[in-house]
């Protein structure tokens, strides 16, 4: 009985090891594992890798068989019990994708396949182009700025400067698309020049984008001080205020400074002269001119 109980203990485990031997005696061979041993699964032009194949337990000598897409690339015999090592130049976009091996005794049908490696090209972005629907703006309006590089592997990062300095998170775009941003245009100070870089994956490459400049659409309000003169100028205002400010330039606190009253009124004629030369300026209102006119009295 006791005999008995031993016997059924051990078959399930006697039937384990009977599967794992062929007709011949050998012991079959296990699925093998494919391992990168050099280089990275995303590769650049020209890159090297190399791959090692290994299934254990087997009896050598055992066959390794490499395959990219189900396609034979090389294969190795090997007489110990050390790994096939396949090393592959990515030399193509063809050279990508997804590899595998398979172990086999020789003149032997069947086989057992490895898991699977799949290897992407990583390409260098090209220069991001900086863009606006607008170029011009004023104040109080909403502008936005767009960032893109035609070529270059996903995901892209872009980061948008004015000057040297940062004025956005960065925005990693997983899909081949312009990186946006919105500005609000509040005063002066808010132009100048704007730029964008993108990098990725790449090693050690990142591009900048040309400067980008938006040109002022209209005036901004501003009070110049003069004698007697305060001008308040915007493109929307009436044309006496923009004629006021017209003569305003000839009267800066430095022109005044520097002269006497007569000296003081031969300006004051000058600038009223100009104006009513300008066909824009003398269509307006004659009683401005007379106002300019009045100071000379």
């Amino acid at each position: 009985m006791f005999f008995l109980t031993i016997l059924l203990f051990s078959y399930p485990q006697m039937s384990q090891q009977i599967q794992k031997t062929t007709a011949n005696g050998k012991e079959m061979v296990s699925n093998p594992k494919l391992v990168l041993v050099q280089g990275t699964l995303n590769v650049v032009m020209e890159q090297n890798v190399t791959l090692s194949c290994l299934s254990q337990p087997g009896s050598p000598p055992v066959r390794y068989t490499l395959f990219k897409h189900n396609q034979q690339v090389s294969a190795l015999n090997r007489s110990d019990s050390s790994p096939a090592l396949f090393t592959l130049t990515i030399s193509s976009a063809s050279d990508v994708g997804e590899y595998k091996c398979k172990a086999e005794y020789n003149n032997s049908s069947g086989g057992k396949y490895s898991n699977s490696l799949n290897f992407t090209l990583i390409e260098p972005i090209s220069k991001p182009v900086l863009s606006s629907p607008t170029s011009q703006a004023k104040q109080g309006q909403n502008v936005t700025l767009s960032c893109f590089s035609e070529n270059g592997s996903l995901p892209i990062t872009y980061l948008f400067f004015k000057g040297t300095q940062n004025i956005s998170p960065q925005k990693t775009m997983q899909k081949r698309e312009a990186a946006v941003i919105s500005l609000f245009i509040n005063s002066l100070s808010d132009f100048g020049t704007y730029k964008c870089k993108a990098k990725n994956s790449f090693p050690n490459i990142t591009k900048y984008s040309n400067g980008f400049n938006f040109t002022l659409a209209e005036k901004f309000k501003s009070t110049r001080p003069s004698i007697g003169l305060t001008s308040t100028v915007n493109a929307e205002e009436s044309e006496n205020e923009i004629i006021y400010s017209e003569i305003g330039k000839f009267l800066s606190p430095p022109a005044v400074r520097q002269t006497g009253r007569g000296h003081l009124l031969t300006l004051l004629a000058e600038a009223l002269s100009e104006i009513l030369q300008n066909p824009y300026l003398a269509s307006s209102d004659s009683h401005t001119a007379k106002t300019a006119a009045g100071y000379m009295n």
